[in-house]
């Protein structure tokens, strides 16, 4: 009789284990981390002997830079001047002068091998990949582990990456510190002094909706984020 029962069990325990799939599902299938890479680039910068002057082309070059969105104010951007202790701290404020007017906050360098008369703006941009949404990758009719869907959290990560301002912070947070008014002021000062710094035509575009709404509803920009958060 135990004989017959242990044999029972084994057959029935064969039949469970052929229900189950041979490898369930797993989250590596569905990764939802936003991508980052770090496009650096480095500007020189000359300025006039023993001043903190720039050279009328190398102003007229980081203009250009600034209002073409070839510096633009989700950089991270760091100046460092030549010369003295004193006259390289004043071709840094120069040039963070200069890039202010943009919009473009800098922060002051270590760099300690700054040609004479010369000043070096490091450029980091950190562009985001957004992660291939939505993904349902995960059958939804053979889940044994009872884990969560592979769309879950996939408009959380594509959201994070279209609205971060400053997108090199997702790679490195910014210094601890006081925070730098001085972008603020200077905002209010050129709407007092009506001297606002319009964008460049270059990287104004339209606007246009993703998709065609009802009569009523409410319509989707193309900026917008993923909808359908879990």
């Amino acid at each position: 009789m135990k004989l017959h029962l242990s044999i029972a069990v084994l057959v029935a325990t064969s039949a469970l284990a052929a229900c189950q799939p041979a490898a369930e599902w797993t989250e590596s299938e569905a990764p939802k981390r936003i991508g980052l890479d770090t496009a650096p680039s480095r500007i020189d910068l000359r300025f006039a002997p023993g001043s903190d002057r720039l050279a009328p082309a190398d102003a007229k070059r980081l203009h250009d830079l600034a209002a073409s969105g070839a510096i633009a104010p989700g950089d991270r951007v760091t100046v460092s001047g030549g010369g003295g202790p004193r006259l390289a701290e004043a071709r840094a404020a120069a040039v963070s002068t200069e890039l202010l007017r943009y919009g473009i906050v800098t922060s002051g360098s270590s760099l300690t091998a700054v040609p004479t008369d010369r000043a070096i703006v490091a450029v980091d941009r950190t562009l985001v990949t957004l992660p291939a949404c939505p993904n349902w990758s995960k059958p939804p009719g053979s889940d044994f582990t009872n884990s969560l869907g592979s769309y879950y959290g996939c408009s959380t990560a594509v959201n994070l990456g279209r609205m971060v301002a400053y997108p090199t912070d997702l790679a490195s947070g910014q210094p601890q510190g006081m925070p730098d008014g001085t972008p603020a002021a200077a905002a209010v000062k050129r709407y007092l002094t009506d001297k606002v710094t319009l964008p460049a035509a270059a990287n104004v575009g339209p606007i246009a909706s993703t998709s065609s709404a009802a009569p009523g509803a409410a319509g989707g920009g193309a900026s917008g984020g993923a909808a359908g958060s879990q």
